[in-house]
């Protein structure tokens, strides 16, 4: 499923607070894209949690984690709560989880969609954000393989990210560094 020599993410550095940006070409429209980034019915299939509330700017999110999800960690807190910034279908989705901000863009091309995926992580401890780097990069593989019709059954749940945690460890260990 997931290309080990596939580029990583851009890890990002603001003054300090990091954050990873995505880009895939997806072979699909911006609706079916879409739906599967916002609809219950796909996001069980690559994310790790649900997301559940009205779908506005402004409205307040409930971000419940699917049972395999918290079967596998069960330590972690299984509902998290976040907030939708901008909801502007099927183009932008800018949301809250925990402390993390997530903005998705959808740019729709001759073959289909480029999904952008930018987040900025509300840690700034580099093992957070490599552990989010190789979940990501596990969950957009995870997204790609459901719109092009071969859902993994266990999601994110079944993932193995060893290979992409050593991968993104690295990168955010340079992002990290201060420039000389």
């Amino acid at each position: 499923m997931t290309d080990p020599t596939a580029p990583i993410a851009t890890v990002l550095n603001d003054e300090g607070r990091l954050g990873l940006q995505y880009t895939r070409r997806l072979a699909h429209p911006p609706e079916k894209v879409w739906r599967a980034l916002t609809e219950s019915e796909h996001l069980v299939h690559w994310m790790p949690c649900d997301i559940v509330g009205e779908r506005r700017a402004g409205a307040t999110l409930e971000l419940p984690f699917w049972p395999s999800v918290v079967e596998q960690y069960p330590d972690d807190t299984p509902l998290l709560r976040g907030e939708i910034l901008d909801w502007d279908p099927p183009r932008r989705f800018h949301w809250t989880w925990d402390g993390d901000v997530l903005l998705w863009e959808l740019h729709p091309t001759d073959g289909g969609t480029v999904l952008t995926f930018t987040t900025w992580l509300g840690s700034e401890d580099p093992k957070v954000v490599t552990g989010a780097g190789a979940g990501y990069h596990v969950c957009l593989d995870l997204l790609a393989a459901l719109l092009d019709g071969s859902p993994v059954e266990q999601g994110i749940a079944s993932a193995d990210t060893t290979e992409w945690e050593r991968r993104y460890g690295a990168a955010v260990e340079a992002a990290a560094s201060p420039r000389r």
